[in-house]
């Protein structure tokens, strides 16, 4: 079965930007795929600032990425890019980390004019790390998004249907680059 890790750059909680990866983890995970969610907030601080490659609160983040076969990255855009803390956390990780992964971006900001931070500060370095399946990023205006009382999200319906149609195109790219099992037992 293939495993999704859902990676969390918001250094706040609760964040729009973390809501929307919960509301990915949980659709995707009714299409039947197993889930997880880190955040890299709940990472030492020291250990990122200080570019600690062997730290043992890395030991568990790296060997989830490894396992996953899809990978969600939610990040805020503040001031034109994605958060130092999320940068910081892919520092971190082995030189081709993300090779082999279909990769799908979600970012939340203040306005549209930070749309293409994505495309012009995250993608290259998620390409740089070996992600070469990067489907379109879903961009979220703050105010698309509200998060309620209960901590529930409620998401403008254009924005739900976007990310509803992403999601369902993540899935079916995950689970095409799935080895038939069929394959594995000619192969061997």
């Amino acid at each position: 079965m293939a495993y999704i890790l859902a990676i969390a750059g918001s250094p706040s909680h609760p964040s729009k930007s973390y809501g929307l990866l919960e509301y990915a983890t949980q659709f995707i995970s009714q299409q039947g795929l197993e889930t997880d969610i880190i955040s890299v907030r709940d990472l030492p601080a020291e250990d990122l600032v200080y570019g600690r490659y062997n730290s043992a609160a890395l030991e568990k983040p790296k060997a989830l990425l490894e396992q996953a076969s899809g990978v969600i990255i939610a990040t805020p855009i503040y001031k034109a890019a994605y958060t130092g803390v999320l940068k910081a956390f892919l520092d971190l990780l082995p030189q081709k980390a993300l090779t082999g992964k279909i990769i799908l971006p979600l970012a939340t900001g203040g306005t549209i004019a930070h749309l293409l931070s994505i495309e012009y500060a995250l993608k290259p370095v998620l390409g740089e790390l070996g992600a070469r399946h990067i489907l379109s990023t879903v961009y979220a205006v703050d105010k698309q998004i509200q998060i309620q009382a209960d901590a529930s999200l409620q998401l403008d319906e254009e924005i739900e249907q976007r990310l509803q149609e992403v999601l369902i195109e993540f899935v079916q790219a995950v689970n095409k680059s799935q080895p038939d099992v069929k394959e594995l037992a000619y192969s061997n």
